[in-house]
């Protein structure tokens, strides 16, 4: 069994309000991507790494990113589509995998995810097929209509979603061929493969694990990196009781 990591870098990043690409603002003297890259290409566990990325700018990615930080487990970069959905299809399209092989799909702009949980992703996502990492939500969520509340869900029952998504390749790849056939539209790739009728497994990840989309996330990262420089660590245990 092979384990590929498919990592989406084709973001326009319009809510980060920069003059580049959310994935190549500078984090700690390096570009938030070659953050994300560090986890997988240097964990035995990982064959190969895809990165999925604007047609103009696979050249720039490639020589900015991959070559300069020598970055040896990525075997290629794809060009993404229109949304996230079609980019993922395009990176699973180009991954030479069997059925039965693992691919991890992880956006390009979480770089925090604890490498140590990685093996734990692996595991599951071959005994179940599915396997999706989260942390429980913290806050109260309603459901608002109109401006009106319509129910106030048992936060119990509810988790945030995160990446990195781990699946069986052929699994994956039908999910995503058969809401492509139906023109459906899902908020994450997991969404998929519920459709479809497939179990999906959520084990829980890190609160740190968070997705760098706007200016006060950078501020964030920058606290982590800081805090990682100070001997703290990144491991799961960071969530703060429920109450």
């Amino acid at each position: 069994m092979s384990v590929t990591v498919l990592i989406p870098a084709a973001g326009m990043g319009v809510r980060m309000g920069a003059a580049v690409n959310k994935q190549y603002l500078t984090l700690a003297d390096r570009p938030v991507l070659a953050h994300t890259l560090t986890l997988f290409d240097h964990h035995p566990s990982i064959d190969h790494v895809l990165i999925v990325s604007p047609e103009a700018e696979i050249d720039y990615c490639r020589a900015e990113v991959v070559e300069r930080f020598g970055f040896t487990k990525v075997r290629d970069i794809i060009s993404g589509g229109a949304e996230r959905q079609d980019s993922v299809y395009n990176g699973l399209s180009a991954c030479a995998a069997a059925d039965g092989d693992i691919v991890l799909i992880h956006d390009g702009v979480r770089p925090f995810f604890p490498s140590g949980r990685i093996d734990d992703v692996v595991t599951a996502a071959g005994r179940t097929g599915a396997c999706v990492v989260g942390v429980p939500v913290k806050d109260t969520i309603k459901e608002v209509e109109e401006g009106l509340i319509r129910r106030t869900p048992d936060r119990r029952l509810l988790w945030q979603a995160q990446t990195p998504q781990a699946f069986a390749f052929g699994l994956i790849r039908d999910a995503h061929e058969r809401a492509r056939r139906e023109g459906f539209r899902g908020t994450d790739d997991a969404s998929l493969v519920e459709r479809i009728g497939h179990p999906v497994m959520m084990i829980e990840g890190s609160y740190r694990n968070i997705k760098i989309t706007t200016p006060e996330d950078l501020i964030l990262a920058e606290a982590f990196i800081g805090s990682r420089a100070e001997g703290e660590g990144d491991e799961p245990g960071d969530a703060a009781p429920r109450k």
